[in-house]
Formats: C-alpha cells, structure tokens, sequence
C-alpha cells in the first residue's frame, strides 16, 4: 500500500515539473517580444519637412520683395548769381554731385548801380517796392531734358530776406512733380529765412527739402561737406 502511495506522489509531482517548466517558457518568450517593441518605437522618426537647403528655391514671391538696388538719376544745379558769388557755390555743388549747371540769365542784367539797394532810386529798390516790378524777365526758363533730372538744386542770392526775384520766374515756369528740389543762397549776413518755402508755395509741385545759407565766399570744402551729408 504504502508502495503504490509512493508511486502515485512522484507522478504527481513529474507532472506538476513539467507543467511549470511550460509556463515559464510562455512568459519568456512574451517578455521578448514586449522589448523588441519598445525599442523600435524609440528609434528617431524622419522629418516630414525637409530642411530648405541654400540655394533652394523659397515659397516667397520675389514679385513682393523691395527692390534694392539703387536708382540713379541726374541732378541739375540752377542758379541766379547777381555777383558771382552764388555762381561760385553753385559751381562746387554741381562737382561733388557730378550735376548740371543751368545759369538764370535776366533778359536786362542787373548792372552794379541797379543793385545798390541803399538808393531809394535802383532798380532793386524800387522792385521792392513794388511787387508788380518784380516779375523779371528771362532769357530762358527751359532746361533742355528736363524729365531726366530727379535732383534740382536752385540757388540765389537773398534780397531782403526772400530769394532774388529772377529766381521766382524759373520757379513759376518750370513742373517740378517727381523732383527733390534743395534750395540754397548765400549772403553776408542774412539768412535763409522763408525763402525756399515761398518758393515751394510758388512751384505747387516737387520734394522741397530744407535749404542751406552759404557765407558769400564759402570755401569749397564747407559746400562738398553740405553736400555729402545731403545723402543723395
């Protein structure tokens, strides 16, 4: 009896062996299978976007992109110059710009008797006056080309604090739409006062910029220094 007790307990154990030596192979190989996993999810993912190489065309439309590059255009320097002091200022504008020199010529010259303003009796004086007189005819108000000046520079001397009169009638003649127009004058004591706005009021049209009063006998350098600083 106790021999067949025996018998039967090792076959119950045998088999309760191999019934755990099943299931842990079963659980291995799922474990495995559970590594493998993970670590192909953690393996980098390719960009969906390709970074834009040098070179590469952009999806900006260069039809919106300023245009940089600098347009050149011409520059003209008029002037009146009763005694060639304005003349000379002009002169050094039109070398440092590489511009134009266009002179304001009265069809009657003033004479030196005609600009001594301390006679009551001179044709200067009694333009003052009166303004009827002072519409002072030229030999030409018309610069040859002048749609193809973008820059126009007009200069004068100051009679009794406004712009010389003969610079009045070039002004009231000419189109100056689509031009940067400086004014600049010389004199020995006064200043520009409102000279270059009256006559941006008489023009109606053009880019006046703020103008420059020159010492009658400005030096070279004193004018070309101006000039570069003008930023055109």
């Amino acid at each position: 009896m106790k021999k067949i007790f025996a018998i039967l307990l090792c076959a119950v154990m045998v088999f309760s062996l191999a019934t755990c030596s099943g299931q842990n192979e079963q659980s291995g190989q799922g474990s495995g299978g559970s590594n493998s996993s993970t670590e192909e999810s953690t393996l980098p993912e390719s960009s969906s976007e390709p970074e834009e190489q040098p070179g590469e065309p952009s999806d900006i439309d260069s039809s919106d992109t300023p245009n940089v590059e600098p347009v050149e255009g011409k520059t003209l320097v008029v002037y009146y110059s009763a005694t060639n002091n304005t003349e000379a200022i002009a002169g050094y504008i039109a070398e440092a710009t590489g511009g134009d020199l266009f002179e304001l010529i009265p069809t009657e010259p003033y004479t030196s008797d005609d600009l001594d303003w301390t006679d009551r009796d001179s044709r200067v004086s009694k333009e003052h006056d009166d303004e009827s007189l002072r519409n002072v005819e030229l030999t030409t108000t018309t610069v040859e080309n002048w749609d193809e000046y973008d820059t126009v520079f007009i200069g004068y001397p100051i009679w009794w604090g406004i712009a010389a009169w003969p610079t009045d009638t070039f002004v009231k003649a000419n189109d100056f739409t689509g031009k940067t127009v400086i004014p600049f004058c010389t004199s020995s004591s006064s200043g520009l006062g409102q000279s270059g706005e009256l006559l941006r009021d008489e023009a109606g049209t053009g880019n006046w910029l703020e103008g420059q009063r020159f010492q009658s006998r400005a030096s070279e350098d004193t004018v070309k220094e101006w000039v570069n600083g003008l930023g055109l």
